[in-house]
């Protein structure tokens, strides 16, 4: 056992001197070698017996890896050596050290001690020999340092002079004492610890005197021998320890000067910016230190990066937010993501030493992050609350003035309305009564008769002249008014006075919601998003975070600009579109659509959804370029909660744009057969029918299809370029659905002669030729089918003494043919409904008889 290899490479390898790839290496070296030096032997050996042993010359002679006879003699050979002992190569000699015991005494191994360790080699079949160099050289230098004495003064002080060399004889030492498996061994190994710390210690303090002086030579000599004991650790903490920057002795800013001679909101960042600049200077200087003093293998600029940040980064700024925060929410807010970008700004500029590895940079922004880890949180959760403070503020403080300019309007305008001008009124009124002759005091309303009795006499309104009605956004009581001439003078009755508030109402309808309290919420949001994203381009440590609360600032401004604002607008839009009634409306005013050039509410509302409009393509800029350009959302990414709410915006948008287009097509409707009712003469269609003989002068469309085309055109053409081509076509369609039935209605309210026929046809051409230019395929047949039906009107079935009952009957069945032609109407109209057309024609109660007869095979019973 004490021969076996294994046994020793075991020692070795504790030692840490035993390198198995060498030793692999060298074995597979040596048996090379020996088959070389065998295949060569084989050849001459054959090239000598010349042919005359009778084997085949060509054969190549067997070659002996291992040898069992031979090895035994190899073995019993240094067996043999080692009894003899003839020197003291193989290092197991007793070295005698007694107290008196002096340096020139010390040979043979002794002087190997500084490294002994250092030149051991790896040779399969030679761990003993190698152990046993190693073993004479350092144990008599460890019996005599671990004696249990209280001598601090060990001979391998005075073997070694120099510091290095006593150092390496220590490092050593140490490594030898883990094969110390003796009785006592613990005290022995803390005898050894206990003077190579002393060692050490008289070492570092050099260092430290040496450091003081600023002298590098020295310096850089007690760091080389601090790097054999462990590494240089110790080196590098005195290097660090005493630095004016940690120790406290140099001070580069003041934290009170962010805050002192500011505005209330804002942050002066100039003394953070000489803090970080003042402490880049100091790391270039240092920095070209340590690469004068320390060995390119030690690192020192990191760990002197991460004290430096715990003692006075860490420290300035947290002194410099919370008093940002004590100043104020804003303040605090501006101060995070301006002292943050400086941070990054100084790592950038920090340059690496010779010994820094090469994720210097990455390490170097972790170690700075790590100062903002407990601000982040707490700035990010401010920054949400904070936005959502000033947005709803905007709302609120809009909703407020609406509410106020509301209440002021109708304060105003019902202002009239009081206890004395209803008792002048009455007395008025009563003296009226008076002087009336008796049948008529029934007509007299009473004070609490009901609303519709409240008109009083006509010829009292006609005297006083009634003011104009005020527009809501032109008046006093508007937060956003214009400049024009102010109403001075109330309505004075009842009827006048909600009137004018209705269409106050109604005109104001293009201000329940603002382009202005948008942009300075989208202003607010802009300004929130851009400072966190300060944090999202620095490193992956915030960014995740960064990104998600800049999502959540985006979901708050569509649910506030959107539900709050823009929702709440267009329903009291769609509400006011619903109470107008332009019957009643006329009733107090003047004006009439010639004048005003359009239905007013409608033309607000559309103004309404081109403002809505504006503020989406506002929403979809702020989307492009504050998250997707920076990279802080990912628009194709159809799960990501930005893209999802901004979709539901645009809904919502669709949605009560497509409410107010309904009600807006209602109230377009209104007033197209408010048009034709009032403005359609009987005669148009039925000349003659008031006793004139004038004939047809112009066979031109008449002036109420005219204005209808021109009304309904006008506004149609207000949603061109503001809104999506779908909703606009559902729009188009729904108009010309809706004015089809419009003029359905009003031709059935109408009598219509044969010459009146033809301005009734010029009339529906020219409403086919308007529905033509919206370009909406489906509305087509409808006005086919509606030009087919005017037809119906041109066959003369008018009864004439000249005329044979035989003609009177062919013309009466080519109308009945005409009306119950279905493949003529396309399926648009039936043919009972088509009789009921032809049931407005002037002369049907003529020809009813025989066309019914055309039409059912028989002929009109009287019962």
């Amino acid at each position: 056992m004490v021969y076996d290899d294994s046994r020793w490479i075991q020692k070795l390898q504790t030692l840490g001197v035993w390198n198995e790839d060498e030793a692999r290496q060298q074995y597979e070296e040596n048996m090379r070698r020996k088959m070389e030096a065998q295949r060569a032997q084989g050849q001459s050996h054959r090239l000598g017996q010349n042919g005359t042993s009778g084997k085949d010359p060509d054969r190549a002679p067997s070659i002996t890896l291992f040898d069992v006879d031979m090895e035994q003699q190899a073995n019993r050979a240094r067996a043999n050596s080692h009894r003899q002992r003839p020197s003291l190569v193989d290092g197991f000699d007793d070295l005698t050290l007694t107290a008196n015991s002096a340096t020139g005494h010390l040979q043979g191994p002794t002087a190997r001690a500084a490294t002994a360790l250092q030149t051991a080699k790896s040779i399969r079949g030679q761990a003993r020999k190698e152990y046993g160099y190693i073993h004479g050289a350092l144990n008599p230098f460890y019996v005599d340092i671990t004696k249990p004495n209280d001598s601090i003064d060990p001979i391998v002080f005075r073997v070694f002079t120099a510091p290095q060399q006593q150092a390496q004889v220590l490092a050593n030492l140490q490594r030898f004492s883990r094969l110390d498996t003796a009785y006592k061994q613990q005290d022995r190994v803390n005898k050894l610890e206990y003077m190579i710390e002393l060692f050490q210690n008289r070492i570092t303090n050099t260092f430290r005197q040496a450091y003081e002086n600023q002298s590098t030579e020295e310096m850089k000599s007690c760091v080389a021998v601090l790097a054999i004991l462990d590494g240089g650790r110790s080196a590098v903490d005195a290097f660090i320890d005493n630095h004016p920057l940690v120790v406290g002795s140099m001070r580069l800013a003041n934290a009170q000067d962010c805050i002192e001679g500011v505005a209330f909101g804002h942050v002066d960042l100039s003394p953070s910016q000489r803090f970080f600049q003042r402490l880049a200077v100091v790391f270039s200087e240092q920095s070209a230190l340590i690469d004068q003093i320390f060995p390119p293998d030690l690192d020192v600029l990191t760990p002197f990066l991460g004290r430096v940040n715990a003692k006075v980064i860490q420290g300035f700024l947290d002194s410099v937010f919370q008093l940002t925060r004590d100043r104020g929410s804003e303040t605090y807010l501006k101060s995070i993501p301006g002292v943050f970008e400086q941070c990054m700004r100084f790592c950038i500029s920090l340059q690496p030493t010779k010994a820094s590895p090469k994720t210097f940079s990455e390490t170097a922004q972790s170690i700075l992050l790590r100062t903002f880890e407990s601000h982040v949180q707490v700035y990010l959760a401010e920054e949400l609350e904070t936005f959502n403070r000033k947005a709803s503020e905007e709302v609120s403080n809009w909703e407020r003035d609406l509410s106020e300019q509301d209440s002021r309007a109708e304060t105003f305008f019902m202002s009239g309305i009081n206890r004395q001008a209803a008792k002048r009124d009455f007395l008025s009124s009563f003296k009226k009564v008076v002087m009336m002759p008796v049948n008529a005091v029934a007509a007299f309303p009473l004070p609490g008769a009901s609303r519709q009795n409240a008109q009083l006499a006509p010829a009292d309104a006609e005297k006083t002249s009634r003011p104009s009605t005020p527009a809501l956004a032109s008046s006093p009581f508007s937060p956003h008014a214009g400049s024009t001439t102010p109403i001075t003078e109330p309505p004075q009755t009842e009827l006048a006075a909600k009137a004018a508030l209705m269409t106050s109402r109604l005109e104001n309808i293009k201000s329940l919601f603002s382009i202005e309290v948008a942009l300075n919420i989208v202003h607010h949001a802009k300004g929130s998003i851009e400072r966190i994203a300060i944090l999202a381009r620095h490193g992956d440590r915030f960014r995740k975070d960064a990104i998600s609360q800049c999502e959540s600032i985006f979901i708050s401004l569509l649910d506030i600009l959107g539900d709050r604002h823009i929702k709440t607008g267009f329903d009291k839009a769609v509400g006011h579109l619903g109470s107008y009634n332009p019957r009643e409306l006329r009733q107090t005013e003047d004006t009439s659509i010639e004048q005003s050039g359009g239905v007013e509410p409608l033309v607000t509302f559309l103004e309404l959804v081109n403002v809505g409009d504006l503020i989406q393509q506002m929403v979809d800029v702020f989307y492009a370029q504050e998250l997707v350009g920076p990279g802080l959302t990912d628009r194709d990414d159809f799960l990501n909660p930005a893209g999802k709410e901004k979709k539901r915006f645009e809904q919502m948008l669709d949605e009560r744009v497509a409410a107010g287009m309904s009600k807006g097509i209602d109230v377009l409707m209104d007033e197209v057969e408010y048009l034709c009712a009032t403005t359609q003469a009987a005669t148009d269609f039925n000349p003659g029918v008031d006793g004139s003989t004038g004939g047809i002068v112009d066979i031109g469309p008449t002036k109420t299809a005219k204005d209808v085309v021109q009304l309904v055109e006008s506004h149609t053409a207000m949603l061109t370029g503001s809104t999506e081509k779908t909703m606009l076509d559902v729009f188009y369609q729904e108009v010309g659905l809706r004015l089809f039935g419009a003029i359905c209605k009003h031709v059935k309210r109408q009598r219509i002669s044969v010459d009146g026929a033809i301005l009734l046809i010029s009339d529906i051409n020219l409403y086919a030729t308007f529905i033509s230019s919206l370009k909406q395929k489906p509305l087509v047949p409808y006005f086919t089918a509606l030009r087919e039906l005017s037809q119906i009107y041109l066959v003369d079935c008018t009864p004439s003494p000249r005329d044979s009952k035989k003609q009177r009957n062919a013309r009466s069945k080519e109308l009945a043919t005409i009306i119950a032609d279905n493949d003529r109407y396309k399926g648009i109209f039936g043919a009972e409904e088509v009789l009921e057309f032809a049931e407005r024609r002037a002369d049907w109660y003529a020809v009813r008889a025989d066309v019914e007869k055309g039409l059912y095979g028989m002929g009109c019973v009287v019962m």
